[in-house]
């Protein structure tokens, strides 16, 4: 996650379904947001759905205001001031940045661990996703979430959910080739796809956590229209559809 992104559209998903998971605090959430550095990019301006009350305020109304008001102040666009607004109700920031050596990555996810202890729902936010064939330690291997880093949590016994950006490929594949390799790292895992137009979030719900989060979930499921997020449950046995 970079400061640049905050406010956007895809950040607007992402606190929705965050809220919805988080079912007014019920379900308490530790959010690691794996910060990384700001590129200069462009890839934060996706904001012009702020100039769209009519069509997307509905989603979520109090935080579509929320986040016209953390994008419009100078200076301001930032992850420190969602944190202080309190768009998560309950939730527990991880909000170091994210250093690529492997040896200081360890301390991090450490650190994100203990901070962790007492909740039931880790949400990582890295840049791009879960781990390619980048090596950790390398550079830019602060952009990826590793499978052993999702199987020490989820044998910990947390719930996880995890972005994941799109590549350039068949997305049901992608989808599967995702699925097959979290449930790897995670058996018997309930394993949930939430879909937008440029990410998928998969959330993976551990066996002994509260029912609570499985009934948010599927309300989430019912909750929006497709053109702003769509989920479901997907089977022990689930392949892409061709």
């Amino acid at each position: 996650m970079k400061d640049q992104y905050v406010g956007d559209i895809n950040d607007y998903r992402k606190y929705a379904l965050l809220r919805a998971l988080s079912a007014g605090g019920t379900n308490p959430i530790g959010v690691c947001w794996m910060m990384t550095p700001d590129d200069g990019g462009m890839d934060g301006g996706k904001l012009a759905y702020l100039q769209q009350p009519s069509r997307f305020r509905l989603y979520d109304s109090e935080l579509f205001d929320i986040l016209g008001q953390t994008a419009s102040a100078p200076g301001r666009r930032r992850l420190k001031a969602i944190e202080d607004s309190g768009a998560i109700p309950g939730a527990i920031y991880h909000n170091d940045l994210l250093p690529d050596d492997a040896s200081s990555r360890h301390a991090f996810m450490d650190a994100c661990a203990s901070e962790f202890r007492k909740i039931d729902l880790a949400f990582f936010d890295p840049d791009n996703g879960l781990e390619v064939s980048l090596r950790k330690g390398r550079k830019n291997s602060s952009k990826y979430l590793y499978l052993d880093e999702v199987a020490a949590f989820y044998g910990a016994g947390k719930s996880l959910l995890i972005y994941q950006h799109f590549p350039r490929m068949e997305r049901s594949e992608f989808v599967g080739r995702c699925v097959a390799r979290l449930r790897s790292v995670a058996p018997g895992t309930f394993l949930w796809a939430f879909k937008t137009a440029h990410v998928v979030f998969f959330l993976l719900l551990h066996p002994e956590s509260p029912s609570r989060l499985a009934f948010a979930a599927m309300a989430a499921c019912e909750r929006w229209n497709p053109e702003f997020l769509t989920g479901r449950l997907l089977g022990a046995n689930y392949r892409p559809h061709n």
